[in-house]
């Protein structure tokens, strides 16, 4: 092993001991809030690993959970790369969702795998067109994309509303939502009698892509060096522009998914409310793996068990389930600002160190 895989290996290593610190601190402060709510915060942690972690249901449901915000985190993981916030994930899974709910519903001529794997492409398609629409509006006018994607998360959700309660609602349907999709169009289930399918997959391999995308091909480079130094990129000939367009359209693709994935393994057809904010919990997912692609993997399991032990929580027990919020609020905070622990830390130790070399120290001077 040369001296760069060692620093890398060491490197890793350190960041998954700080990873670990911080979920400690933040389930210890948790504790105390939960404590001090009136609530015992015993119950609430032991419903959360019951309802995750405790049975094959649990395990089953925390990956499903977790598998559309894999999809965002690595979307958002993608964007920020080259520097660019996009905060229109959420906008771009519905979009994704309704091109691939319109594909598995009307394109009957597929054969099942083909069928379904080409409305996952829809839903991809989907979802990039809205980064590209993005890209657009920050290359062409020097629009924030910030500002961008909460105006189009706005006009996309309320666009699918307007489809799912009027053209696209069939007549016998109670609810806000479009026709089924065609069984041709599901995705296969990874256990039976449970929400969790081939998606799961596709994204874990997506994520492995594009990490080494990342780093071992010359667009990674490019999109590394117009994202730590657009300046100095440009001077290097790298055009920037077309480094933020592909970004968006590639991490708008990727929230596109997760929308495919949430009609084609879960709901079957397009509905109203498809996402329970897995747009907008994609960044502190990308936040919490550091806005690495392979750590987006394990960041978005962690989210998983988090939202599946509330649901346990909200149904055994009478503590809020916001508390469970409040503790994957928590996690967040403390991984992605390892300094709020490490600096106190680091303090502790800087004032120890000068009080035992304070009186060597004037040993020292009574000796001379």
């Amino acid at each position: 092993m040369n001296e760069h895989s060692r620093k890398r290996v060491s490197d890793g290593v350190m960041m998954f001991g700080r990873s670990a610190l911080a979920l400690l601190v933040a389930l210890l402060i948790g504790g105390v809030v939960i404590s001090l709510g009136g609530y015992s915060f015993v119950e609430v942690y032991t419903a959360i690993f019951k309802g995750s972690l405790g049975t094959s249901r649990g395990m089953l449901l925390s990956l499903a959970t977790a598998t559309p915000l894999m999809f965002t985190g690595l979307g958002f993981a993608i964007g920020i790369k080259v520097g660019i916030v996009n905060t229109g994930l959420e906008g771009q899974l519905y979009m994704g969702g309704l091109t691939a709910a319109l594909v598995g519903i009307y394109v009957d001529f597929l054969p099942g795998p083909t069928h379904a794997a080409v409305t996952m492409l829809a839903g991809a398609i989907g979802g990039g067109a809205v980064g590209l629409l993005m890209g657009w509006f920050r290359t062409r006018f020097g629009a924030p994309e910030v500002i961008t994607g909460i105006m189009l998360n706005s006009i996309i959700t309320y666009f699918t509303g307007y489809l799912v309660n009027g053209p696209l609602k069939p007549a016998e349907a109670a609810s806000p939502q479009t026709a089924p999709i065609l069984k041709s169009a599901e995705l296969s289930r990874l256990a039976s009698k449970s929400q969790l399918t081939t998606a799961l997959i596709v994204c874990v391999i997506l994520c492995i892509l594009i990490y080494l995308l990342q780093r071992r091909t010359i667009w990674g480079f490019k999109m590394t060096a117009v994202g730590m130094n657009p300046l100095a990129a440009k001077v290097a000939g790298i055009n920037g522009s077309q480094m933020y367009l592909a970004a968006l359209v590639l991490s708008g693709a990727m929230a596109g998914l997760g929308g495919a994935a949430l009609v084609q393994g879960v709901f079957k057809r397009f509905v109203d409310i498809i996402s329970n904010g897995y747009g907008f919990q994609g960044i502190p997912v990308s936040a919490l793996a550091a806005h690495n692609p392979l750590g987006v993997i394990f960041a978005a399991i962690l989210f998983g068990v988090l939202k599946a032990g509330a649901t346990m929580v909200n149904q055994s027990t009478t503590i809020p389930f916001e508390f469970v919020d409040m503790v994957q609020a928590l996690v967040v905070v403390f991984v992605a600002a390892p300094s709020i622990i490490l600096s106190p830390i680091q303090k502790i130790r800087s004032f120890i160190k000068k009080k035992d070399s304070g009186p060597a120290a004037a040993g020292q001077g009574g000796a001379e």
